[in-house]
């Protein structure tokens, strides 16, 4: 296995195997053409052909759109065919989350191929030996990888909701970091990737953060979420990602691009290129 692997994994679709779901002629989602049949149910809200799903029928107006898709995404639920809603509203939108033109429950979102989303924080102590990164090993509860490796904070960013406020409750909750310690997190960029799945397309954005904590620091997670962390040589961490398949799938990419700005993979690495493309993917 390689670190270009890992971006590989993350960037595994065919675009073949998707249909756009567009409003007023955007592109606001993409969907199986299995699940375009089923929105088929409801002719007067979605023009369904071999080539797209237009929302035809989409009301005017931000809430009566985000009303009428709940409607339809709950009909879904009610049928088996889609996972139970989380309760957590994500942005449609053909960009960025200011541009929604409504809003879909978190668990939905991938079967329309909507953008999710996230906010990922490596914590990290400089010590004599070098940087030591902190990670998390997910709880045995969680619905998705249960027991992996994970960035010391990681979580999704809903709708109306600040980069800065949604930071400082992912770190409260999930490491205990004070809102003023978790104010000290530097913003360093953002990763995207685009992953086909049984449920659908994930054409994600995380929001990448580094925060330089403390020798005497030690995490503690608030919410139930993770079972414990680790404080590793980023060596360590860096063979983990490289070798193993110890991470969350797209948490890896969160480290390697930590690895790509403290020095952790060397320009002179045959993958450098392509691994630096690969976590800037483009988004349908």
């Amino acid at each position: 296995m390689s670190y270009l692997d890992k971006v590989r994994a993350c960037n595994a679709w065919d675009p073949g195997e998707f249909i756009p779901w567009t409003l007023a002629g955007e592109r606001i989602g993409s969907v199986r053409p299995g699940f375009a049949q089923e929105l088929r149910r409801w002719p007067e809200q979605f023009r369904v052909d071999a080539r797209r799903v237009d929302w035809t029928g989409a009301p005017d107006g931000f809430q009566a759109r985000t009303r009428v898709l709940a409607e339809v995404v709950q009909t879904l639920v009610e049928s088996g065919l889609i996972y139970p809603q989380h309760g957590e509203a994500y942005a449609v939108t053909p960009g960025r989350r200011d541009q929604a033109r409504c809003l879909i429950d978190r668990a939905a979102a991938p079967w329309f191929g909507v953008r999710a989303f996230g906010q990922h924080l490596n914590g990290f102590v400089r010590t004599g030996g070098g940087i030591e990164l902190w990670v998390a090993r997910r709880a045995a509860n969680r619905l998705v990888y249960p027991l992996h490796l994970d960035n010391l904070v990681a979580g999704g960013l809903p709708h109306a909701v600040t980069l800065r406020d949604n930071l400082r409750k992912e770190c409260r909750e999930e490491a205990d970091i004070e809102p003023a310690l978790a104010d000290r997190a530097e913003p360093v960029g953002a990763v995207t990737y685009c992953r086909g799945a049984r449920d659908g397309l994930k054409p994600d954005v995380m929001y990448c953060y580094d925060l330089e904590l403390t020798a005497d620091f030690v995490p503690r997670c608030t919410d139930g979420e993770v079972e414990s962390f680790t404080r590793l040589p980023l060596a360590a961490v860096a063979q983990l990602v490289r070798d193993t398949d110890e991470f969350k799938l797209n948490c890896n990419l969160v480290v390697i691009d930590f690895l790509v700005r403290h020095g952790g993979i060397d320009q002179e690495d045959p993958d450098y290129l392509p691994i630096i493309q690969g976590l800037r993917s483009c988004l349908p």
